[in-house]
């Protein structure tokens, strides 16, 4: 990255802070800020990098980024969580506008500047665009094919896209500063959906939150299994949280994946219950509770069928592991979280 020196900027374009909460992160980092620096956007910039207390390298790379660009401002963020550095970030800027950045993001060049037009014309207090997942290895092509499909992750327009408009919640986001100092910053006892339940707020005190398409933010997927079904569990244990905290603000679709794991745990203990019948010489009834877990592979199957066409042998061989990956992980960790256990479970997977 070339070194930079402080250009004189148009005075007629509102000042922006970028925010980006970074630990641990040292693969992604890098890119994420040069997507940052490459902006179009000819207003006065700032790039805050809330780092947490990394053991990865992460540090010095953030250090030497820094050296190298006056715009860069790197914070300390101690407690290392995500709503931590936010806050931090935003506490510390000192423009009006304040653009979230995630460190496995790309934004797109036009990002800022169609962010900043949006909130202008809309009025909102906050627009976000598109998660546009993109992967490299098939596996990671799996994962993004799954964020991007109905079947993956849900319906959510900033998954699958849809028309402009008001929205409930939106990817990342580009806030007025003013409207997060009204409703109090993001939450920081919430360690993941920080944004969704920011965005409540938001609309609860009269604001609008504003999806556009235009806005589509790449993306990198967790790069194996493992990182993956902990990213989801993760997930899933803080949208159970939410749910049970703020039970009249969320969709049925929240409920469809722990719905299917309890359903297809309770099918095959029913039907392990039959084959016990069976040798004891009883009406095997209980067999019946194998459909529900057919019934889902199938539907695997056939989800794998229609998303991964046209994606090659490789990613779609991939995909069976990863959608019943993302449904399970995220089942299994929304049950725990709405049954009261994300702090007991946090506390030790430090998620």
């Amino acid at each position: 990255m070339p070194e930079h020196h402080p250009e004189t900027a148009s005075p007629s374009l509102v000042g922006v802070s970028y925010v980006m909460p970074v630990l641990n992160d040292v693969t992604h980092v890098r890119a994420a800020v040069e997507s940052i620096l490459a902006q179009d956007y000819t207003g006065p910039v700032e790039v805050l990098i809330a780092l947490g207390p990394s053991i990865d390298g992460t540090n010095e790379l953030v250090a030497d980024l820094a050296s190298r660009d006056a715009r860069i401002r790197v914070l300390e963020n101690a407690v290392g969580s995500t709503p931590a550095g936010l806050n931090i970030g935003i506490r510390a800027a000192q423009y009006p506008v304040v653009v979230r950045v995630d460190s496995h993001s790309m934004l797109p060049t036009g990002y800022a500047r169609i962010a900043v037009e949006t909130l202008e014309r809309t009025g909102a207090d906050n627009v976000g665009g598109i998660m546009d997942a993109r992967g490299e290895t098939p596996f990671e092509q799996a994962v993004a094919l799954a964020y991007t499909t109905r079947v993956g992750l849900g319906g959510s327009a900033f998954h699958v896209g849809g028309d402009e408009g008001p929205a409930e919640t939106v990817y990342l986001g580009v806030f007025r500063r003013v409207a997060l100092e009204r409703v109090g910053l993001f939450d920081e006892t919430i360690k993941r959906g920080q944004d969704w339940e920011l965005n409540r707020r938001l609309r609860d005190t009269g604001g609008t939150v504003w999806f556009t398409p235009e806005l589509a933010v790449t993306y990198r997927p967790r790069s194996n299994f493992d990182r993956l079904a902990r990213q989801m569990f993760s997930t899933g244990l803080w949208r159970g949280e939410l749910a049970r905290r703020f039970p009249a603000a969320n969709g049925i679709r929240y409920f469809i994946p722990p719905v299917m794991v309890v359903g297809v745990l309770l099918g095959l203990l029913a039907g392990i219950g039959g084959i016990m019948q069976a040798m004891a010489g009883a009406t095997p009834w209980l067999l019946v509770g194998f459909v529900i877990p057919v019934v889902y592979l199938l539907f695997v199957v056939v989800a794998t069928i229609i998303a991964a066409r046209g994606h090659g042998a490789s990613t779609a061989a991939r995909f069976l592991v990863v959608l019943p990956c993302i449904h399970v992980s995220w089942g299994v960790g929304f049950v725990l979280g709405y049954l009261s256990l994300t702090s007991n479970i946090a506390r030790h997977t430090g998620r």
